[in-house]
């Protein structure tokens, strides 16, 4: 049984309790972020159906594995004949003559590489989260691990609930560090808004990401119920931390992921970018040093992303919400004229991207003095 599909009544249940508390919250203060917007709510829930239901994860590991799926191996010469083409290309740019059939020529080049480029980058992104999903898969660790079996007892609950935990807090701070993960999870803080409704926008790409392996815990005994149950647990608890009704709880805040530390994970401004990547223990943020408390008085919470998208607007706005990030990515990798720049807009962080597509846009006579060069070759 999917705990965190069958905790569905919950969720209506405290949606419309916590509606019913800012509505009268409001009456005092005024509106705020936290406020449900039709739209905002409509786009939300919309995804949170949408990461249910869509069978993109079956389809590639199903399909798509080389020597597994029946498209593999076209997948895989499909992506290695796309490098030698645009490799090609971009030699061809390259040392191109400087008069009229030269420039033509190089015109030409540069089509292709920026096809050529895209299409390797995308396919081989696909052939990568598709192998090692298939190969760190519970149901495949387990069959190499069960003779290890922890049973169902004390010990192998805790593996199972601190290990996921763990396990989830790499694979949400790869998320904010690796463009090519951001562009899954940015659905999640598109919302310029923070309620529960918030906790349901998921994204439906998720099997297009390279994961710290949960299966890892099968291969040492932990049976793949004890996984599965750890895993809809957590996300429970993790949709109870999406409010703003709920300002502080003392000092479990010290060893629990809370509101308030979540908060903070969701605001847009500079000093809590990229902190708090915690499911359940807060812990891990303190020891690896991502922490950061909220400061509401100092730094009140911008909730959304440092270029938001546009406000919904009709279900075409869930089509924007999926994809802006791969859009843009996709984008920069196409105008892209090197290896270097095309992988370093896919594997680095956001930030580097934003900062490099500026500095690529921006003439050489218009650069200010302190403007550091980002190209890695």
């Amino acid at each position: 049984m999917d705990l965190a599909a069958a905790a569905t009544p919950l969720y209506i249940g405290s949606m419309l309790y916590e509606n019913l508390k800012l509505k009268r919250r409001a009456v005092d203060t005024g509106p705020t972020p936290a406020d449900y917007v039709k739209p905002d709510t409509t786009v939300s829930l919309a995804m949170g159906v949408a990461s249910l239901i869509v069978p993109i994860t079956q389809y590639l590991g199903g399909h798509i594995v080389p020597g597994k799926g029946r498209f593999g191996k076209v997948a895989l010469t499909t992506v290695a004949t796309a490098v030698a083409v645009t490799t090609v290309a971009d030699r061809i740019v390259q040392s191109a003559r400087s008069d009229e059939n030269g420039r033509r020529l190089a015109r030409r080049a540069r089509l292709v590489a920026k096809v050529g480029g895209v299409a390797a980058i995308a396919g081989g992104g696909v052939l990568l989260t598709a192998s090692t999903g298939y190969v760190s898969s519970v149901k495949r660790q387990w069959s190499k691990g069960k003779h290890r079996d922890l049973g169902t007892g004390v010990v192998a609950w805790t593996a199972a609930m601190v290990g996921w935990d763990f396990a989830y807090y790499w694979n949400h701070r790869m998320q904010h560090e690796i463009r090519a993960m951001w562009a899954i999870h940015v659905v999640h803080h598109s919302s310029e808004h923070y309620n529960l409704s918030t906790a349901l926008r998921q994204p439906v790409a998720s099997a297009f990401g390279v994961w710290v392996p949960y299966g890892a815990m099968a291969r040492v005994g932990v049976r793949p119920a004890l996984i599965e149950y750890s895993r809809g647990l957590n996300l429970i608890y993790q949709f109870w931390i999406h409010t703003d009704t709920v300002r502080s709880l003392g000092r479990s805040e010290q060893v629990l992921n809370t509101p308030s530390h979540h908060r903070v994970h969701h605001g847009s401004n500079s000093r809590y970018l990229d902190r708090n990547h915690a499911g359940i223990f807060i812990v891990w943020d303190r020891l690896f040093r991502t922490f950061q408390r909220e400061l509401p008085e100092e730094d009140p919470v911008v909730y959304g992303l440092t270029k938001n998208i546009d406000p919904p607007r009709g279900w075409s706005s869930l089509w924007t919400v999926m994809t802006h990030e791969y859009r843009d990515m996709f984008h920069d990798i196409a105008q892209s004229t090197n290896w270097s720049d095309r992988l370093s807009f896919a594997l680095r962080g956001p930030g580097w991207a934003y900062a490099r597509r500026v500095e690529r846009e921006t003439p050489m006579f218009a650069r200010p003095p302190d403007m550091a060069p980002l190209a890695a070759g």
